[in-house]
């Protein structure tokens, strides 16, 4: 059966339709009409924004009029407010305008050339989209933005029938860099010829060689002594951000525990695929190949960020272990204790990047009582590596997510008997589908890069865009209907996500809670993949796992796929009371629909996590190395943050 989550509050936010604005039809618009309404609408922008030093509030007054008077949404991130921030309402944005303006100075605002477009994503939906650029003040040095708006058709007050004003729905304000520090990118490459000395340098500049392991001794200034930045973790995360702040001209060096750059993903099961297209997947600078595999396998994965890594000259320092991080309370730099290949190495940087993935290093198994009486084997699914390894073996996985699905079709597949165990309900979406809809509205894979895609994806704030992902959902869910009623026949229960918006928020929230189904849905719904689904785990038995309905699963191995706990576990194992009890609140989304703790600081002065997806740690990585990079010039300003 679909089951409703519940346990979070989902705002229904309805989605901009022609109904809700007044209009019973879509006007007609050339692109000709559509480029002179999005520049007229830029144009009253930027001299509206340019008044905000005379008067703030009539500046924002003039801005607020060139909204939706009933459904306005304007989302900053960082270049406005120096924090991510969504503001839904009128006076809510009034209030931050009135506030920031000032203080920003936005100048400079050009459309760009050929972004306007008039746009009918459904029969009853109608926006007209356009890009634009802007300057801001940020003390003595500029910083470059960039925006979106979409503008909504909305009856002409006393007009003739027919007759439209167009006014915004959202605006997205994003900081892209700092005009006195471009990133270190065509045409700003380095152009200086290195004759015989690369190797040497590279040498020099990965090891630090001058920091001085002597903890009474003063640290060294860089360059040869320690970085700016220590980044903790060399996956996806700590490459991106490495790979931005080395493009911004701060120092840096990556702490590993593994062997090789890339093992964060060699040591996860063998059969493991990423489920997102190659071209939502591509890194800072470097993207993949056109040859590239629509769905990379983790082990190709890995060898990529080891090459990644090579290619853009990040100093990572691999088989590695922080064995001391303490932050002085005065200067707030922190001292770090490395174990390096046998090697103490000490380190005094400005700033601590935990890219230590998205759950703990060491989750937990859930606890029943009994578990000293099973006479099989048991692990967590993070242990999981291959099939083969089980052979002859009947096998549970208790789970029913992402892992729980890879996994026993890899049991499957290798002719061991598997059953998994759902607890709870699962967000079923076919994968195809989902990012057939995704691709086509935000990243095609003819796109030239997909750094717009990233930015027009960031447009859409999570509760603004509610009753979007409502619809969306439901059109695949009705896409998925025979998918659907198969699990269900085999007692399969599905959700269509928080709020039934699909995936996304209870990515944002939960850190899983679905399954992007490629082919794992239908072994279940087969009974190739065996199901038990009728009744709550009571207890181990000596054989396997007694239920509360009084049935009993017989298992030699089992799995548990239920979760990876959470990432601020990563932290707290390294940090001291005093630096724990700053932190603040980490992942799930705030009463604004922004994640909590990430992407930002965490609380303690100079200590931020990366994380994400592939394509979030692609978009944030920029807003992190831009952050330090002001902090490091000295031009960082006041947090507009939420008040909770």
């Amino acid at each position: 059966m679909a089951t409703h989550l519940t346990g979070d509050t989902i705002p229904d936010t309805p989605m901009p339709t022609l109904a809700l604005q007044g209009l019973s039809t879509a006007p007609t618009v050339s692109p000709n009409e559509a480029n002179a309404i999005a520049q007229a609408w830029i144009d009253a922008f930027a001299s509206a924004a340019s008044s905000a030093s005379e008067s703030p509030s009539t500046a924002a007054s003039n801005i607020l009029s060139l909204f939706n008077p009933r459904d306005a949404w304007w989302r900053d991130l960082l270049v406005l407010t120096w924090d991510f921030r969504t503001f839904g309402g009128t006076k809510k944005i009034g209030d931050f305008l009135e506030a920031c303006l000032p203080k920003a100075e936005i100048h400079g605002v050009r459309m760009r050339d050929g972004s306007a477009k008039y746009e009918t994503p459904y029969p009853d939906v109608a926006w007209i989209s356009a890009f634009f650029d802007f300057k801001v003040r940020e003390g003595k040095e500029e910083g470059i933005g960039f925006g979106i708006v979409r503008l909504l058709p909305i009856p002409k007050s006393n007009g003739q029938q027919g007759e439209v004003d167009w006014k915004a729905h959202c605006v997205l304000t994003t900081l892209e860099g700092h005009s006195s520090f471009p990133e270190k990118v065509a045409p700003f490459r380095d152009t200086n010829p290195k004759h015989g000395n690369w190797v040497a340098n590279r040498e020099r500049e990965t090891s630090f060689a001058d920091a001085d392991a002597d903890p009474n001794a003063p640290p060294k200034p860089h360059p040869n002594g320690s970085p700016q930045v220590l980044i903790i973790g060399a996956g996806q995360s700590g490459l991106g951000v490495a790979a931005r702040l080395k493009a911004l001209g701060v120092s840096s060096v990556i702490v590993e525990k593994n062997g090789r750059v890339g093992d964060n993903w060699r040591v996860r099961y063998e059969a493991l695929c990423l489920h997102a297209p190659v071209w939502f997947d591509h890194m800072p600078y470097l993207p993949f190949p056109s040859t590239w595999p629509m769905y990379t396998p983790s082990l190709k994965l890995a060898n990529w960020l080891e090459f990644y890594a090579d290619a853009l000259e990040l100093n990572v320092w691999t088989s590695s272990n922080i064995t001391s991080l303490k932050q002085d309370p005065e200067t707030a730099k922190w001292t770090v204790t490395i174990n390096k290949d046998g090697v103490q190495r000490r380190l005094v940087v400005n700033h601590v990047v935990f890219g230590a993935g998205a759950g703990s290093d060491k989750p937990q198994i859930p606890e029943y009582p009994g578990r000293d009486e099973f006479k099989g084997e048991m692990f967590h699914s993070t242990q999981y590596k291959r099939a083969s390894d089980h052979t002859g073996k009947k096998v549970v996985v208790v789970g029913s997510c992402t892992s729980a699905h890879d996994i026993c079709v890899d049991y499957y597949q290798h002719g061991i008997e598997v059953t998994m165990v759902q607890r709870g309900s699962t967000c079923v979406q076919s994968a195809e589908r989902l990012w057939h809809g995704l691709s086509q509205a935000f990243y095609p894979e003819d796109a030239p890069s997909p750094d717009i895609g990233d930015r027009v994806a960031a447009s859409f704030p999570q509760y603004m865009a509610t009753g979007l992902n409502k619809r969306v959902t439901s059109q695949i869910a009705e896409l998925d209907k025979d998918l659907i009623e198969s699990l269900h026949k085999v007692g399969f229960r599905t959700n269509l996500g928080l709020g039934d918006t699909g995936v996304s928020l209870l990515a944002a929230n939960r850190l899983g809670g679905f399954y992007l189904d490629n082919g794992g849905s239908k072994l279940v719904a087969e009974g190739k993949i065996k199901l038990k689904s009728d009744g709550k785990i009571k207890s181990y038995t000596p054989r396997g796992l007694l239920f509360e309905n009084g049935s009993e699963l017989e298992a030699d191995v089992i799995v548990w796929a239920t979760g990876i706990g959470s990432p601020l576990d990563n932290v707290k194992r390294l940090c001291e009371p005093s630096v724990l009890g700053q932190l603040k609140a980490f992942w799930g989304v705030n009463k604004e629909g922004e994640v909590n703790g990430a992407w930002r600081d965490m609380g303690p002065k100079g200590m931020w996590y990366m994380t994400g997806s592939l394509a979030l740690c692609r978009f944030h990585s920029l807003h992190v190395a831009l952050q330090i990079k002001a902090i490091e010039e000295g031009f960082f300003g006041e947090r507009y943050s939420l008040e909770e």
